[in-house]
């Protein structure tokens, strides 16, 4: 099975997926492995404290693996110094209870490295969506954090920068497209010139490696 590591949708026969969900965190249950954080832009002051107490509850069980997608975002509406307080809540609980963080970014990667920097960020971070240039790519990279592609591999620009990034700090994933996971990992071996059952195998060691997880 092609390992998906961010989704929004429920998870096929011929996928090992995480279902994100920043929201009905009461609808998790024990069949399928989530993610679960209070995404930038579907933060709302007058219930965020309500909202964020659910979240850490649900967080707390065997199959919730990670904590997001949480991060910022320039271009969303939300006033973006409330962005950073409930980003760096959530940097610290996924700290406490030692599980990794799934990063959405929109124009914010230098914010969010410092952010991550200042309040010791520990466990393994992985950057979802993945849709930016070499420069960036390496930047994150630099820090020990990992990325994950989707229907960006699509646009050729994109190419150059997948194919630059070592194996051992990928990871791939559907989001909220209906793009089949096989299909994405298709494409990426294609970048790559290997084959998607290649791709998967080292895939899975990622997973292993970050979710401390056998698979």
């Amino acid at each position: 099975m092609f390992i998906n590591i961010h989704t929004h949708h429920p998870r096929n026969n011929e996928e090992w997926s995480i279902l994100s969900l920043h929201a009905n965190f009461e609808t998790i249950h024990s069949l399928s492995y989530y993610s679960t954080g209070i995404h930038p832009c579907y933060i709302e002051a007058y219930t965020i404290e309500e909202e964020m107490n659910k979240m850490k509850i649900s967080s707390t069980a065997n199959n919730v693996l990670a904590i997001g997608e949480c991060g910022l975002d320039r271009i969303c509406g939300v006033d973006f110094k409330l962005q950073e307080k409930v980003f760096i809540e959530q940097i610290l609980w996924a700290n406490e209870i030692a599980k990794p963080l799934i990063i959405h970014c929109v124009r914010a990667h230098r914010e969010i490295i410092q952010l991550l920097k200042e309040h010791n960020r520990i466990a393994p971070v992985i950057f979802h969506g993945f849709n930016n240039n070499i420069d960036i790519a390496n930047d994150i990279v630099s820090q020990g954090y990992y990325l994950s592609f989707g229907k960006s591999l699509f646009n050729p620009h994109e190419e150059n920068v997948f194919a630059a990034v070592s194996n051992e700090k990928i990871f791939l994933e559907t989001d909220d497209s209906e793009l089949p996971i096989d299909a994405v990992f298709k494409q990426a071996a294609k970048i790559k010139n290997t084959s998607a059952e290649q791709l998967n195998n080292q895939i899975q060691k990622n997973v292993q490696k970050v979710f401390n997880l056998s698979l």
